[in-house]
């Protein structure tokens, strides 16, 4: 497992902390990443690097950052894409789906997460994709719709680890790009 380390200064160079003069908070801008023809060429193959030995059948990626790499990582695996949403609703009776809800996540708030059935199937090999991981409660539920497929969990990669709670990088097989202090 090797990260480039042009992608890696590209990461760096394109992301922003923003925040209002009188707010002491500030946020993540992960904008620029977008923005870069060369970060996004190469986002895909780098978080596919994070588990080179893995051979998943299928990335998951929760809505909506997590659909965009998580269908650049695909891409690249040559596997299919399996998005989890957020509030699912079903389109007809006959629209099954495999639901759960996470802990707080970095804005406090639980969600309810579902992804159909047909995309996540026993015997697929899941990697799990994400642009940041903050207290891992969505990263999770992932693992949870995961386990009720009848499915492998081969991993969390990310662009940014900025775990909170350090126990639960070895129960997710969480690999990342970059740590939250190198931004």
């Amino acid at each position: 497992m090797t990260v480039d380390t042009d992608l890696r200064r590209r990461l760096q160079d394109a992301f922003r902390w923003r925040s209002d003069r009188t707010d002491p908070y500030s946020y993540a801008d992960v904008t620029g990443w977008w923005r870069d023809p060369h970060v996004l060429r190469a986002l895909g193959p780098g978080l596919a690097a994070l588990f080179d030995d893995a051979q998943p059948t299928v990335v998951l990626g929760i809505q909506s950052r997590g659909t965009l790499l998580g269908a650049l990582v695909a891409a690249h695996l040559g596997v299919g894409l399996a998005e989890a949403r957020k509030d699912p609703s079903r389109a007809a009776d006959d629209d099954p789906w495999w639901e759960v809800s996470t802990g707080p996540d970095y804005r406090d708030r639980s969600l309810h997460l579902g992804v159909r059935r047909s995309l996540l199937r026993s015997g697929d090999r899941v990697l799990f994709v994400d642009d940041w991981i903050a207290t891992g409660a969505q990263a999770e539920a992932a693992r949870m719709l995961t386990d009720m497929a009848g499915a492998t969990w081969l991993g969390a990669a990310v662009v940014v680890d900025g775990l909170e709670r350090p126990p639960l990088r070895r129960t997710l097989r969480l690999r990342a790009l970059l740590s939250m202090h190198q931004l």
